[in-house]
């Protein structure tokens, strides 16, 4: 858990609905640079939706696309599918609409200079949002991210600049998940990938999404401040 004997910080939430995945990346990066310079800034996490899109961490295998892919490392499309390669750590993923995505873009020198502290902060954010629910989501040990009775239905990736934090979770609440079968999700092929939905079949992204601010309040000790931009 987070320090509790700091002093809280606020943080605020920006919702940015359904928005392409380079415009996010784009954004991400002017955040981090900005809070690099000024590292006074508010902390902030975006919860948004991405159209559909395949993305590969940094060191990510291309043994792990069931499609061909030239390995550029700039955005390719094959008129079918739009696919990045990013800085973010792990390895393939697939996002799209039912996906609650989160980009947490916080200081770490507010609160541990520690990746795996971090990592773990973000699996338990996603824990406690679907206990909410009823439900007993669980961690798997030397893996990333949260299965839910032995599918994984959230992945997590990350980057951290100058303990600056980008890139962060998605979590699947009531996405089509057939784009998920052109991959070897994380590179996990022994383990499905489920959804929210499957469990609660008229849980919504809106339902979710504030869920997932009050965990995330908890988990990292700060308060929303003025409510959701």
């Amino acid at each position: 858990m987070a320090n509790s004997t700091r002093q809280r910080r606020h943080f605020v939430v920006q919702d940015w609905g359904l928005v392409p995945y380079q415009q996010a990346w784009l954004a991400q990066k002017s955040l981090v640079a900005e809070r690099i310079t000024n590292p006074d800034l508010l902390d902030t996490l975006i919860l948004l939706e991405h159209p559909p899109v395949y993305t590969l961490g940094k060191a990510a295998s291309t043994d792990f696309l069931k499609f061909d892919y030239s390995n550029d490392p700039i955005a390719q499309s094959d008129g079918k599918r739009e696919i990045y390669r990013v800085e973010r750590g792990g390895e393939v993923t697939y996002h799209c609409p039912g996906q609650l995505v989160g980009y947490p873009i916080l200081n770490l020198r507010y609160y541990q200079q520690d990746l795996h502290w971090y990592l773990r902060q973000l699996e338990e954010v996603i824990i406690k949002t679907i206990a909410a629910y009823g439900l007993n989501a669980n961690r798997i040990s030397g893996l990333t991210g949260v299965w839910l009775e032995g599918k994984k239905v959230a992945a997590i990736g990350i980057k951290v600049r100058r303990w600056i934090t980008m890139h962060g979770f998605a979590l699947n609440v009531c996405p089509e998940l057939q784009g998920f079968q052109e991959i070897v999700p994380c590179g996990i092929s022994d383990k499905p990938v489920g959804s929210l939905s499957e469990f609660l079949p008229y849980l919504t992204i809106a339902e979710v999404r504030v869920e997932l601010i009050r965990s995330f309040a908890e988990v990292f000790n700060v308060e929303m401040r003025n409510g959701l931009d």
